[in-house]
């Protein structure tokens, strides 16, 4: 099954997620990989829309940003004390071989 999602993982989460996605068969980058931790949320949801990727967070100020009528191409949220490395793996492939692309346009998916 052809997976049509690509993820951006925000830098609270481990490079680690990004790649065992990738070692399953997932398009997931970390912004830990590009070398762009500490950069503003708001530049983050912007490189992700660019790039067609779904932003993946634990960070609430992105529910927020598109609570106030940010579009965007789909993000994906957990509660990071409640999930764990192998959660957060699992949960994103599901949704990523579950959802097409354009199923998580203006969508917010939760873990």
């Amino acid at each position: 099954m052809e997976v049509a999602i690509s993820l951006y993982l925000d830098d609270n989460l481990s490079p680690k997620i990004a790649v065992q996605l990738r070692q399953r068969g997932i398009d997931a980058i970390s912004v830990h990989e590009l070398g762009l931790t500490g950069d503003t949320d708001d530049n983050h949801l912007q490189r992700a829309i660019e790039s067609g990727r779904v932003l993946v967070s634990a960070d609430s100020d992105f529910l927020i940003m598109v609570a106030n009528g940010m579009n965007h191409v789909g993000i994906i949220f957990g509660n990071q004390s409640r999930l764990s490395l192998g959660d957060w793996v699992n949960r994103l492939e599901l949704v990523c071989r579950v959802y097409q692309a354009q199923d998580m346009v203006n969508h917010i998916e939760y873990l």
